[in-house]
């Protein structure tokens, strides 16, 4: 399998970290800013919305990342990272989900203001802190419900996710609220397959 994307892209390295929990070496090309761009007619054949990453499986195309990490898990089997049991996979579901819309849309002024220097008014920003650090809130006190992981005992796809986005409010120059259950999550992180690598590589 081949994955379309340069590393430096959150997007690429959960797809990257969930092959590394599952074992799997995918083929990775660079793409996107600095490389070859997404908007070329061959990769918007691919993926019509011109982002990255793409999977190519065969003749197979699959685009968004929670998806691809879906994807990698239920073909290789990997029913710790993504449940069968129709309500226990709806969990980890329901925070991928979270994540891409519900997070992702608080930090995005803020991220691309403070990290990547587009210009935004300053009240923007701070407003993009505050829903930054009020979602992270959510998410500590779901750990602190569970004591362990996203949705339970069991490291599954959400805490892919999580945890990348997590690394990357941590990384942020802005100033965080205290959250202890965050903390002691992401150490318990550390140990895993690829997470030095994909995770805490020093990358935004």
């Amino acid at each position: 399998m081949q994955l379309l994307g340069r590393l430096t892209s959150i997007n690429v390295r959960k797809v990257m970290w969930t092959a590394a929990q599952i074992g799997l070496e995918l083929e990775r090309e660079d793409w996107g800013a600095g490389f070859r761009s997404p908007q070329e007619p061959g990769y918007l054949a691919l993926n019509p919305n011109g982002l990255i990453p793409v999977l190519i499986d065969g003749d197979f195309t699959l685009w968004e990342s929670n998806s691809i990490c879906r994807y990698l898990a239920a073909k290789a089997g990997a029913t710790g990272l993504l449940p069968t049991e129709p309500q226990a996979r709806a969990r980890v579901e329901q925070w991928m989900d979270w994540q891409a819309g519900e997070l992702n849309n608080s930090w995005r002024v803020a991220f691309m203001a403070l990290v990547r220097g587009q210009p935004h008014p300053p009240e923007a920003i701070a407003a993009s802190v505050a829903g930054w650090n009020r979602h992270m809130a959510m998410l500590d006190a779901q750990l602190a419900r569970t004591g362990a992981h996203v949705t339970g005992d069991d490291f599954t796809l959400a805490d892919v996710v999580l945890g990348l986005s997590t690394q990357r409010w941590k990384n942020a120059p802005i100033e965080r609220v205290a959250l202890p259950a965050v903390d002691a999550w992401m150490a318990r992180l550390i140990g895993r397959p690829g997470f030095a690598a994909y995770v805490d590589n020093g990358m935004p």
